[in-house]
């Protein structure tokens, strides 16, 4: 397919009112810059030009136009399968992703089989200073480090991660409360310690106590160790 049947093609999927709803969904982004296309449909879409292997002009017309182009963008680099490619096209990527849904829905397939590589990158990405190319960065090391290839240094690396930045520090957030549902003993520490700042801190024990994954007696010992937040450690955001 070239760029403009592409194109075309993803103003044929418009859904006008699920414009509207998403772009509520998502205020960092224009609505001038949304077509509408439900996600379902974008998968579809990327399962069919992986299949085809007619991607690769698209993958390397950055930056795209629209947010529903980065988002079959993300659903492209999702089904590839040679982790060679995937990460080369992932570093292209990362630095044109400019919203929370394209970099949580960016989640490739081929990286489950290839954790121990994939966690050198994410070093990098968590030092790269880019809001979602940090959040992206932690949002692999919850997908993939919290289950059979736990690894507690990861939580350290998580703990370390210091930003102004809302959708940051509402991931640091996330991955600790799954943290804290999947390996209680190794990420509690971090919560007694107060090793984050207190908004985030607090947010990660609210997101626990949300938990339906987390037993009620551990939620009510969280419940006490949430932190004091002066107006000055506010956040403002959805």
């Amino acid at each position: 397919m070239t760029l403009t049947e592409i194109r075309d093609a993803l103003f044929l999927l418009r859904d006008e009112p699920y414009r509207a709803f998403q772009s509520k969904l998502i205020p960092t982004m224009n609505p001038d810059d949304m077509i509408g296309v439900r996600t379902p449909a974008l998968r579809n879409l990327a399962r069919q030009m992986y299949r085809m292997g007619d991607y690769d002009a698209f993958l390397n017309d950055l930056p795209h136009r629209y947010f529903d182009e980065n988002q079959l963008h993300a659903f492209v680099l999702s089904e590839l399968r040679d982790f060679g490619e995937c990460i080369v096209g992932i570093c292209r990527f990362l630095p044109f992703v400019d919203n929370w849904a394209t970099c949580d829905q960016l989640s490739p397939k081929v990286f489950k089989r290839h954790r121990p590589e994939l966690l050198a990158y994410v070093r990098q990405w968590l030092d790269s200073g880019q809001t979602y190319t940090v959040r992206f960065a932690i949002g692999m090391l919850m997908t993939h480090f919290l289950d059979e290839d736990f690894d507690a240094v990861c939580l350290r690396m998580v703990s370390q991660v210091r930003a102004d930045e809302y959708y940051v520090s509402m991931m640091v957030a996330w991955y600790f409360a799954t943290a804290l549902a999947k390996q209680y003993d190794a990420a509690l520490p971090y919560i007694e310690g107060r090793s984050l700042d207190p908004w985030t801190h607090n947010r990660a024990i609210q997101k626990s106590l949300e938990s339906y994954r987390i037993p009620d007696d551990r939620k009510a010992y969280l419940k006490g160790l949430k932190a004091r937040v002066s107006r000055g450690d506010a956040h403002n955001g959805i």
